[in-house]
């Protein structure tokens, strides 16, 4: 990977939604309602946050594909930071 292509995942990473996603399912964090991920929150108890961002909805996916999406958020940050070590 070439550092313009590093910088480029990581200018889309900066751009994105501020603050740790979480991914709310059904099931798991809560018990009705639908499966979303809660923007710029510490833990999925944090819903009450004044400072929370806007909720992200996604239609036709699986709750795996929730549970993916809101932890590549942090995912991505932790692998640019280790290949930054590694070159």
């Amino acid at each position: 990977m070439t550092e313009s292509e590093l910088n480029e995942i990581e200018k889309r990473l900066k751009n994105s939604t501020k603050g740790k996603w979480i991914p709310m399912v059904e099931g798991i964090t809560h018990e009705s309602g639908s499966d979303f991920i809660m923007t710029n929150v510490n833990n999925s108890d944090d819903y009450k946050n004044a400072d929370r961002g806007k909720d992200i909805e996604l239609y036709g996916g699986t709750k795996e594909d929730i549970i993916f999406i809101a932890n590549a958020k942090q995912d991505i940050r932790k692998l640019i930071d280790e290949i930054r070590k590694r070159k």
